[in-house]
């Protein structure tokens, strides 16, 4: 149980979990070490002075630590760029600041590492924050680009690839501080008006793809056209896509699932090229079966294809469903090439009443004895004739006698001994 004073200080049960590891608490140094603590004096060479301090540091075997302060590794400072009189005569002169000004800003900037809330708080004249990232950004671009040999050489750098902006900076700064200042009633409004232009716009929305009509359901239309009905802002349907006659037959399942289609597409108004590929290709291979699609995707593996193209710009677009409706051909005609063997050679074989791809049977010595009675293959999968013989009633006789080929011998008796 947790006492009332510790469950309020704490604000709930302590962690069951410890923070640090049993076996970090338990482990021992190895026996061959022998570890000391000492009061030592050091440096840092982060410091011009060279200071000496002391703190307490940890000695192995009496060898102390040596090499330089660990800590001094994070004294990282700001490359300011420095400029000459000539430079400034030249390329930064500024009706409203003066050399005074601008150079005391830059010794500030090197001194607090480009902090200009703190350099706005140390500056002599009444200089807001913008205004100091503005002139210290300014003359460093200007410099950068005075100082390069062409200016394709530092279009790259940062100063020069994104100017400061003091306009946007101001109205961020505005924007931001009245969010802050908003009170909760306030936010609640807010929060209503959203909800409520979101129902207005979504009803409006809806309201629209219910009047407008129904493109046509045209068969000659490819990728090219769908990418051209993007660019200008329209919808596509996947019953636009071009489908070999062998391959896909429509029917009014299909066109009915385009129209979901192309409306939820509507509602969208911007989706992105990949999800309108895939409702082309499901368009595209919508009548055949799932076993089919799985061959479709598995020749894709086969030839290196991934299954959604990596860069699906238009070219590629169209080039993967062609090629899908290729090899959805392809499999069509090798399905309808195994039907046609399997039916010629019946017809080689010669038999009868045999199904396409009926093994052929082999007459035997007692089949030769029996009354003919045609095989033929009903829809079960059984002749007929055992189906006649399982109609007939308990205690009647087949009208075609038995042979004797068939009859199993009498045992022998005693008596016939």
């Amino acid at each position: 149980m947790v006492s009332r004073e510790v469950y309020a200080l704490t604000g709930g049960l302590a962690p069951l979990m410890p923070s640090i590891e049993v076996s970090q608490l338990k482990r021992r140094p190895p026996s061959d070490e022998k570890i000391t603590w000492q009061w030592l004096p050091f440096t840092s060479s982060a410091r011009k002075d060279d200071l000496q301090l002391y703190h307490w540091a940890r000695v192995v075997n009496g060898v102390p630590p040596t090499g330089d302060y660990s800590f001094a590794k994070y004294n990282k400072s700001v490359d300011v760029i420095r400029y000459t009189d000539e430079e400034y005569e030249k390329y930064l002169t500024d009706p409203t600041w003066t050399k005074e000004e601008t150079d005391q800003l830059f010794d500030f900037c090197e001194r607090f590492d480009l902090r200009f809330i703190i350099i706005a708080d140390r500056f002599p004249t009444s200089r807001t924050v913008e205004e100091l990232k503005d002139r210290y950004y300014s003359v460093s671009r200007a410099i950068l680009i005075a100082r390069a040999p062409s200016p394709g050489e530092v279009a790259g750098h940062p100063l020069v690839k994104e100017p400061y902006n003091v306009s946007q900076e101001t109205e961020r700064k505005r924007a931001l501080s009245m969010v802050l200042s908003q009170t909760k009633h306030q936010e609640r409004k807010d929060a209503e008006v959203i909800a409520e232009a979101k129902r207005i716009a979504e009803s409006r929305m809806a309201a629209q793809g219910v009047e407008e009509p129904d493109l046509p359901v045209t068969s000659d239309i490819g990728p090219e056209n769908a990418e051209k009905a993007i660019g200008h802002g329209d919808t596509i349907s996947p019953s636009n896509v071009h489908v070999p006659s062998a391959a896909v037959a429509p029917s009014t399942s299909i066109l009915a699932d385009n129209t979901s289609t192309l409306a939820s597409l509507r509602m969208l108004w911007v989706y992105l090229r990949t999800y309108a590929l895939e409702q082309m290709v499901q368009a595209a291979s919508s009548s055949a079966g799932l076993r089919t699609i799985k061959r479709v995707e598995q020749t894709l593996q086969d030839l290196g294809v991934n299954l959604k193209p990596k860069v699906p710009t238009k070219a590629v677009c169209a080039e993967h469903l062609e090629l899908r409706k290729e090899i959805l051909t392809l499999l069509n005609l090798q399905k309808q090439l195994q039907y046609k063997e399997a039916e010629g050679s019946s017809f080689r074989d010669g038999s009868y009443g045999d199904m396409p791809g009926t093994p052929k049977r082999s007459l035997r010595a007692a089949d030769q004895d029996r009354t003919f009675v045609p095989d033929t293959i009903s829809f079960g999968g059984e002749r007929v004739g055992k189906r006649e013989q399982k109609r007939k009633g308990p205690g009647r006789v087949a009208e075609t006698p038995s042979s004797p080929a068939h009859k199993r011998p009498r045992k022998l008796k005693a008596s016939d001994l």
